[in-house]
């Protein structure tokens, strides 16, 4: 088993070129999580690189193909993994997911940044609220529609897992927004 090291932007971008130049498919791949935020800058690394792929089925065994020799060669930690095993996602979520760029025949989208952010406060790590915070901050996302993602997603919170507890969820989405709210400047009467 060899050392993983962790990535920042360029080598997120240089990843997304080797998987194009070696698939040599069509599809989309959505970024994920910390290899969102460290794309766009509000993070200098991440340990993995989170994503998502759409293809046709000989195609998406082509992107995995290429995954696991990309993986090994340069010693990259990729993670197939979605905001959607982790909490219910919104209604509208392939739409909000916004477009990066072209490598190749990949089509590659950050995943919306709503449900990103929701599975993050789901996770309830000071790294995952310092991140949503970094888009709060950046315009990114707004609060206001955060909140209304999460009151629609709440009710469906708990029905995959047991381990999904709304409880528990609704606490740490009320810890963050206590953090959001004390990073408000203050009105003056």
């Amino acid at each position: 088993m060899s050392f993983r090291q962790s990535v920042d932007s360029g080598r997120i971008r240089e990843f997304l070129q080797l998987l194009a130049d070696a698939s040599r498919v069509t599809g989309r791949i959505y970024l994920v999580g910390g290899a969102t935020v460290v794309f766009e800058g509000y993070r200098s690394r991440t340990l993995d690189i989170d994503l998502t792929l759409e293809a046709a089925p000989d195609a998406e065994d082509r992107l995995l193909r290429a995954l696991r020799e990309i993986k090994d060669k340069f010693s990259f930690n990729i993670e197939l993994v979605s905001p959607g095993d982790f909490i219910p996602l919104p209604v509208g979520w392939r739409d909000r997911s916004e477009f990066v760029g072209r490598f190749g025949g990949l089509d590659v989208f950050h995943f919306d940044l709503y449900s990103t952010a929701l599975s993050k406060i789901e996770r309830g790590t000071e790294q995952d609220y310092a991140d949503v915070l970094a888009l709060l901050r950046s315009g990114r996302i707004a609060w206001l529609t955060l909140a209304e993602h999460f009151k629609e997603i709440l009710p469906h919170f708990g029905r995959k897992s047991l381990k999904q507890d709304p409880a528990d969820f609704e606490l740490k989405f009320r810890a963050l927004e206590q953090k959001w709210l004390g990073h408000m400047p203050k009105r003056l009467s």
